[in-house]
């Protein structure tokens, strides 16, 4: 459970308790090394004889049985979740087994991964935000990316607030600033709302404004506005990031971190090819921290909640606005079950479930 002590949410619901479950899946070796994956694993009863009996040090093979797998039925939404689920659990299995953190076993050098703020704030009101937004920034963080998309009048003043106190902490520099909006817009609500925010303020991105597989629209988005336009987080496979490509539909290529290790570095080399950026997603990203010390086009990760989830042991830190991995072999998360709660039922009015009149607005 991830216990953030406060509402979290976007624009599509809110967690009103602040409790969010975290699934974990365990997967142990003869050798006697387990392996940790963290994200929502359903279906996995159908994924894993794919690995089951197998070297789990062939690991990007292991990925590939698992999703040919799937095949018939197709290995997106859920069952991609458990593909990443066991496949991040494999890379740490084999970090392990070498001795080494998994960021160096990828062939990373530096070991510090800069970070942006992502509170997941919509429900803060702006003295809840400033106070969140003043934690981050004792962490050195620079960059704040703000949940909104329901009201473009307080998204403005959400985001000068956050530029004040980020303002104020890098005596007088710049921030960089990005604003989330969950697909809730239509494609021209995009290029007008941000339209309106790019006369007061300078935004590095937009994220996910319009649908996740409208190309055409993205893109049009794209032309009509200065700041980039972010997405794929919900994207499952380098077939769907294709169309996007293809269409010059993203500036910055992001992949969520419970689509494992091996996606995330397969959606960089495609988006290397595309040169283009790539940004980590997630609320403990840790596998794809990772893997981003490794490849040439990480642009910044996502830094959600300043805490790990209960139980959960993580070796790193958060200096200088950046994430910084330890040297603890694999993914370096060590486990206290008897502090690892049963998760709540997800419910009516979370992020998880669409509105039933999402971007249905006059305004």
């Amino acid at each position: 459970m991830q216990a953030w002590g406060r509402p979290v949410g976007d624009a599509n619901g809110v967690h009103a308790d602040g409790n969010v479950p975290v699934p974990i899946v365990l997967v142990d070796t003869d050798e006697g090394i387990t392996g940790v994956g963290l994200g929502a694993h359903a279906h996995l009863d159908a994924v894993f004889p794919a690995i089951e009996g197998e070297d789990p040090r062939a690991v990007t093979a292991l990925y590939d049985r698992m999703v040919r797998r799937t095949f018939k039925a197709g290995h997106a939404g859920a069952v991609f979740g458990a593909i990443g689920a066991l496949d991040t659990a494999l890379w740490d299995i084999k970090a392990q087994a070498a001795g080494e953190p998994l960021w160096r076993l990828l062939g990373g050098r530096d070991r510090r991964i800069p970070a942006y703020a992502s509170g997941l704030d919509i429900a803060l009101t702006d003295a809840e935000l400033i106070a969140v937004h003043q934690e981050y920034a004792a962490r050195g963080l620079r960059a704040a990316k703000l949940k909104g998309g329901l009201d473009i009048g307080r998204d403005r003043r959400r985001l000068e607030l956050v530029r004040e106190v980020l303002t104020e902490a890098g005596q007088g520099a710049r921030p960089a600033l990005m604003l989330d909006v969950n697909e809730s817009w239509t494609r021209k609500q995009a290029v007008r709302h941000v339209g309106k925010l790019e006369r007061a303020l300078d935004l590095v991105w937009i994220e996910e404004p319009v649908r996740r597989w409208d190309a055409e629209g993205l893109a049009a988005v794209g032309r009509g506005i200065r700041a980039s336009v972010a997405t794929g987080e919900n994207l499952t496979g380098l077939e769907q990031y294709r169309p996007l490509l293809a269409a010059g539909a993203v500036d910055i290529v992001q992949a969520a971190a419970v689509w494992g290790v091996t996606h995330f570095l397969r959606v960089s080399a495609l988006a290397h090819a595309h040169d283009l950026p790539v940004s980590p997603i997630g609320t403990t990203p840790v596998g794809l921290l990772h893997a981003a010390a490794s490849v040439p086009n990480h642009l910044v990760s996502e830094l959600q909640d300043l805490q790990p989830p209960l139980g959960v042991s993580v070796d790193l830190t958060v200096e200088d606005g950046a994430f910084v991995l330890g040297d603890a072999p694999g993914l370096g998360i060590t486990l206290d079950a008897g502090a690892i709660a049963t998760p709540a039922p997800r419910s009516e009015g979370t992020p998880d479930v669409r509105p039933e009149r999402a971007g249905l607005r006059l305004h």
